[in-house]
Formats: structure tokens, C-alpha cells, sequence
């Protein structure tokens, strides 16, 4: 039976989106360890058409997992430690929705922090942010802008991939319809931010 979780969008991909997970049995053969929806897929409620899903994660580890344990619902920041993965696939809505009457500020922020705990406290007020990350994202359906400082950006569409090396950036979605962006981040260590920071 399909319902409003499980349909998908008019112009893009649904929310719930299955992901297989291989792992090892008792005796130590592959097999397929987690299969169906991951548990944190959420539709944001304040931003119509915002949508985020963490797809898996890791903390740094020397070891391969090997149980069908989901350390996604122990996630406590969607900003991997250094060294530490995430995997997000997140729908971005047309800007305009950011413009509607009945668009809430305060209840849109109130959901992000919920939903993106340790990225959405990052955000500057016009979405500008930097992470201690690198990201490496393509987009899977639509089209989006990567803004950077000064003015600069470049316009992504589909199957276009991005590195993005832990810059001041955001994400423009300036179109009439959905975007949705696959990511890994995994955690680094800050660098210097410019010549000036560099120890000699």
C-alpha cells in the first residue's frame, strides 16, 4: 500500500529509500546483514519538500563492522569525528518555499537542529557553513547551485559530482523543483584557513 511516506514526489525521490547492508554471518560469510528503510529518513514538517536521510555511519574504527547493528539511530551529530563517515541523501526544495507567507523561520530552525544535530548549529543566518569534513557528493535528481564566499559559485546538475574540502559553502536550489544530493562526509582534522594561520 503506498502512502505520503512511501510515494514519491512529483519531480524526485521518495523519502523512504531501501538500503541493503552486507555483513558477516557467524561463520564469517558475506550476506546481507540490514535490508529496508533507514530509520532516520525524515521529512521536514517547516520546510515543505526538505527531506534527509542518513543512510549509514561510522566512528573511527580499526576494524570492519560485522554485525547488523544500524549505528544511525545512535548518531548524536550528522559531523563525522575525525576520521568518522556519514552518508546522507537529502532532498533540497525550491528556494522559494524559504520565501512562502506561511513559512516559520524559528519552527524551520527548531526542526533542522532536531533532525541535523552538529551540522544545523554551523548554519549562519543566510545558510552559509563550514564543516571539519570532506564531502564527497553527486547529484541524483535536479539541479542546485554551490555557493561559495564572495560571490562565487557553480551550477551542479544531475549526475554532476562535487568534492567539497571543508569550504564556506551552501546550497541554492534556484529551480521550481526538488534537488536531491547524495554525501559522504568523513571527519578531518582542521587545517589552516589561510597562509597566515599556518605555523612556520
Amino acid at each position: 500500500m503506498m502512502t505520503a511516506s512511501n510515494c514519491p514526489p512529483a519531480d524526485g525521490l521518495p523519502l523512504e529509500m531501501r538500503r541493503v547492508v552486507t555483513g558477516r554471518d557467524e561463520t564469517g560469510a558475506s550476506t546481507v546483514a540490514l535490508d529496508g528503510v533507514a530509520p532516520r529518513s525524515d521529512a521536514f514538517r517547516h520546510i515543505p519538500g526538505m527531506m534527509s536521510r542518513l543512510i549509514w555511519a561510522t566512528d573511527p574504527a580499526l576494524t570492519l563492522p560485522a554485525g547488523a547493528i544500524d549505528p544511525t539511530v545512535s548518531v548524536t551529530s550528522i559531523v563525522p569525528s575525525h576520521s568518522g563517515t556519514r552518508f546522507l541523501i537529502v532532498t533540497f526544495p525550491p528556494d522559494s518555499v524559504f520565501c512562502a507567507p506561511d513559512f516559520d523561520p524559528v519552527a524551520a530552525s527548531a526542526e533542522n537542529l532536531a533532525i541535523s544535530p552538529g551540522l544545523a548549529e554551523l548554519f549562519e543566518a543566510d545558510g552559509m557553513h563550514a564543516t571539519p569534513t570532506i564531502d564527497y557528493g553527486i547529484v541524483l535528481d535536479g539541479e542546485i547551485w554551490l555557493e561559495l564566499d564572495d560571490g562565487r559559485s557553480a551550477l551542479l546538475r544531475r549526475h554532476d559530482a562535487i568534492v567539497q574540502n571543508g569550504t564556506r559553502h551552501a546550497w541554492r536550489n534556484k529551480s521550481d523543483r526538488s534537488a536531491t544530493l547524495a554525501f559522504v562526509l568523513i571527519g578531518t582534522a582542521r587545517a589552516c584557513e589561510t597562509q597566515n594561520d599556518c605555523p612556520t
